[in-house]
């Protein structure tokens, strides 16, 4: 097997006392580092820590020596694509919570910047984090087994104000709903 830690850790720009800090316990820079160099043994425990730190699911710091990964072969900035200056395994982004709190909406048919065969990846989230969907794209139960998505405009007590993608859609308000899916992944094949 083959530690990965190093190269997710420079992949998302952190320094091994970000880490350390990130742990629940917080821990060394130095614990860290001798994780990542095999100084120290990688327990199951530490990789739980360390993913949790990194935002990834915790079998993304080991892999297979047999194993291949897609790579990052090239970068597009503001002077168009160059060549990557060395060549890093593209890590598939999670996000903390698990994938229990993650739910898809599959777009059937064009609206606003959305196309057909898109897949919205959403978290779902409670009351206590509504504010922080403030002019996000949300998911939202209403009565009946339906739902409203849009971005989310306004939130006055425990109504929310929904604006649908497209042209011309007129806000839905909802009263108290009881979770909200905040977009987190557009999936797009090309």
């Amino acid at each position: 097997m083959i530690n990965r830690i190093r190269d997710i850790r420079r992949q998302k720009g952190l320094t091994l006392a970000d880490v350390a800090a990130r742990c629940d316990p917080a821990t060394t820079a130095q614990t860290i580092g001798r994780l990542e160099t095999g100084m120290r043994s990688l327990s199951l425990a530490w990789m739980n820590r360390i993913a949790e730190a990194l935002e990834i699911d915790p079998q993304a710091l080991v892999k297979a020596e047999s194993s291949t990964a897609p790579a990052v072969i090239a970068r597009l900035g503001i002077n168009g694509i160059e060549a990557a200056t060395r060549q890093v395994e593209a890590i598939f982004p999670v996000v903390p919570g698990g994938e229990a709190s993650l739910v898809v909406v599959s777009v059937e048919a064009s609206a606003g910047e959305y196309r057909t065969g898109d897949q919205i990846w959403l978290r779902q989230v409670g009351p206590e984090d509504f504010p922080r969907a403030l002019n996000r794209d949300v998911l939202a139960p209403r009565p009946g087994g339906r739902f409203a998505f849009g971005r989310m405009i306004d939130r006055d007590g425990e109504r929310i104000a929904i604006l649908p993608p497209g042209i011309g859609q007129r806000q839905v308000v909802i009263d108290r709903p009881n979770w909200l899916a905040v977009g987190e992944m557009l999936v797009r094949r090309l």
